[in-house]
């Protein structure tokens, strides 16, 4: 059974409290490949970095708190100010998704958000997001707009239509990045395990040169291992270039009985080790870097509380 997009993921697992289910750490070390490297080896490695996480705003989670800055993250990828034609943001043509909509203000000065990548206008469901790339196109010009009017420090903006090499893209895809604000990102994953070559190949098709591109790693879902999903990410960056390529480190498992929980600190720090030398994002902040996790790692970075 293909696994889905750990993007999408978060409508259908509902409720959060499922993120912050446990298993054993018999059963947590039950899964080998995901522990080639221990706690104590990621201990041992100095410099280990973890700059920037995503939020995937949900109704559970419009208004984030965390210290998520205690990991050394500074930069926070928004995946969408507008989902199933819900906008988070004041000012648009779109109805609002809430009351209480993201307090913008105070999450631009959180020294987790210091540098924000803004997701435009997404859908949950894949297959509806990519067959309505001219209407999620409309609405991201409004939204740019109505953000402009915010008191927010935009370093680029994300278009939310994932993609995969076995998708057979619209020629228009070309055509509606090309009119995306810049700096742009989109964001790429491989859970049908093509393999390296074939997802370049079809970025080097389908998306323009100026447009970035976050690897989704597929740890999380156990697609591939934190080493497999470093040659992905060198073979990416030696046709696209260092500057073009990120990687989402995706900080969950699943979980005894179905569903996903957070990740265990030994679990999430390979991941970590393998990807440095590239900027990396964890998925995502608010439903599964959750205090204890926060804590764990910290501990393993060496951090002092703040």
């Amino acid at each position: 059974m293909k696994e889905k997009r750990f993007l999408r993921r978060e409508k259908a697992l509902h409720p959060i409290d499922m993120t912050m289910q446990r298993c054993s750490r018999r059963e947590a070390l039950g899964l080998g490949w995901a522990l080639a490297c221990g706690l104590s080896e990621a201990k041992a490695k100095p410099g280990l970095r973890l700059p920037g996480m995503v939020w995937q705003p949900s109704a559970a989670t419009l208004r984030p708190h965390g210290a998520w800055q205690r990991l050394g993250i500074r930069r926070l990828l928004v995946q969408w100010t507008a989902v199933d034609h819900l906008s988070l943001v004041p000012g648009t043509y779109l109805p609002a998704m809430s009351r209480n909509l993201p307090d913008w203000e105070r999450i631009a000065a959180e020294p987790w958000a210091q540098e924000l990548i803004l997701g435009l206008a997404g859908m949950h469901d894949e297959t509806r997001a990519r067959a309505s790339l001219a209407d999620l196109a409309m609405q991201s010009y409004a939204l740019k707009a109505a953000i402009t009017a915010l008191p927010l420090r935009v370093a680029g903006w994300y278009f939310p239509v994932e993609i995969d090499p076995t998708w057979a893209a619209p020629s228009q895809l070309t055509e509606v990045l090309n009119k995306l604000p810049r700096p742009l990102w989109i964001s790429a994953y491989d859970n049908a395990n093509m393999g390296p070559q074939a997802l370049v190949d079809w970025i080097m098709r389908w998306i323009p040169e100026d447009v970035g591109v976050f690897f989704q790693d597929g740890v999380g879902v156990h697609a591939r291992t934190p080493s497999v999903a470093r040659e992905y990410l060198q073979m990416l960056t030696a046709h696209l270039g260092h500057a073009r390529v990120r990687v989402i480190a995706e900080a969950f498992r699943p979980a005894p009985g179905g569903g996903f929980r957070s990740a265990m600190a030994e679990e999430f720090l390979p991941q970590l080790a393998a990807y440095q030398g590239w900027t990396v994002f964890a998925f995502d902040g608010p439903h599964y870097l959750n205090p204890p996790l926060v804590d764990a790692l910290a501990d393993a970075l060496g951090s002092k509380p703040r």
